[in-house]
């Protein structure tokens, strides 16, 4: 065990003067993250869409319907822009890219609310980006539910009804909504714990990737091997040891800044977030491995690490959730430790789960870390056989 750590200790060593040398292990370790989760930090820090803008078309010209622009626009979401003279200006402005919806008030729209007759009113919403249509959609129809209610008050009260005797006319079912852990539909709470470890994960497989792959590529492998004592797991231990580290700074400054800086409360266990953090890391760490071992071969284990990293997003069930997919596809959700990772996220920072709902995410994560111990047969194989050196 002595000499297992000591070799492990010249590895790490022999690492740390690698990562001194090597100006790209530099940028993979220090200068993307800083720019990357700067870049993410900035973007998510208002948090919420406000202020979409719209195009109007009024066709009415009345004090009604201009108290309904009024509103309209007084709504979190969406901003009266434009003031389109048609429904053809409208459609160009769209087109062009000015808007993302159109509200269309007929002719004889105060007319008919006056007369107690159904007004129909138009909305014509983009729906290229779900969110924005999902906001602009809730907005103006809450806005166009509480005029109608407005009048339908009003209107009742004229004729001599009580508020309470209207009120139960015109809602005789009230509907009573909560949003339980994001009630500010915050993107800061959706995406930036998504996308700040989406890229972690991708910088944490480039680097160990390129911590290994370099040694085949300039023939230094029997040399890094000879430093771990001629052991394969000292080596590989020492080699991944010093980048670990970095790699767990990293995600505190990843962590504090959601926190600190985007806002993500934090409702659950810090200790647990902290623990799932680490297993995550030495998961993507160990499929590296697993990839650089099996490829021998740096391009094409860049290019594939980098793919699969890619691929996470995509089954993580944050944009389509994993219980809506096709059956083989949750069964593929699970070869990816971001998509436990998403759920230790959502239950420890959001939801405030009890400890015991995060361990399933907490074990699938730590399975992924033995991957290495399958292959050091073949990495040993790799490092020992100069026709595997050279390679780009």
């Amino acid at each position: 065990m002595i000499g297992f750590l000591h070799h492990t200790a010249a590895a790490a060593r022999r690492e740390i003067g690698r990562i001194a040398d090597l100006r790209m292990y530099r940028v993979l370790l220090f200068y993307l993250p800083l720019v990357a989760f700067g870049f993410f930090a900035l973007f998510f820090s208002k948090g919420v869409a406000r202020n979409i803008p719209i195009a109007v078309v009024d066709n009415d010209r009345t004090a009604l319907s201009r108290k309904l622009i009024e509103m309209i626009d007084a709504a979190p979401t969406p901003y009266v822009a434009y003031s389109a003279q048609s429904m053809s200006e409208g459609e160009r402005l769209m087109r062009e890219g000015a808007i993302m919806a159109i509200v269309l008030i007929p002719a004889d729209f105060e007319k008919k609310v006056l007369g107690n007759v159904p007004a129909p009113l138009e909305a014509y919403i983009t729906g290229t980006n779900i969110t924005v249509n999902g906001l602009l959609s809730k907005d103006i129809q809450t806005v166009v539910t509480t005029f109608s209610a407005g009048v339908q008050l009003q209107l009742f009260t004229a004729r001599g009804m009580s508020e309470e005797e209207a009120m139960a006319q015109i809602l005789p079912v009230r509907f009573d909504r909560h949003i339980l852990f994001n009630p500010y539909i915050n993107y800061g709470y959706y995406l930036a714990p998504s996308f700040m470890p989406m890229m972690l994960l991708i910088l944490t497989v480039m680097v160990s990737v390129f911590a290994i792959g370099t040694e085949l590529k300039y023939g230094t492998a029997r040399e890094w091997l000879q430093c771990g004592g001629d052991s394969m797991a000292a080596a590989l231990t020492g080699k991944l040891l010093p980048v670990t580290a970095i790699l767990v700074l990293q995600a505190f400054v990843m962590l504090f800044i959601l926190i600190g800086i985007v806002g993500v409360p934090l409702n659950g266990s810090f200790v647990v977030m902290a623990i799932g953090t680490l297993c995550f890391l030495l998961g993507y760490q160990a499929l590296a491995v697993l990839i650089v071992a099996l490829m021998a071969n740096m391009r094409l284990a860049l290019s594939l690490g980098g793919g699969y990293s890619v691929l996470a997003f995509t089954f993580s069930g944050l944009t389509f959730p994993v219980m809506a997919m096709w059956t083989p596809m949750r069964w593929l959700s699970r070869c990816f430790p971001f998509t436990y990772y998403t759920d230790l996220f959502i239950d420890q920072m959001l939801r405030g789960a009890p400890v015991a709902y995060s361990l399933p995410d907490l074990g699938y994560m730590s399975l992924f870390a033995v991957l290495p111990m399958l292959v050091l047969p073949r990495l040993r194989k790799v490092c020992t056989d100069s026709n595997y050196w050279g390679r780009a």
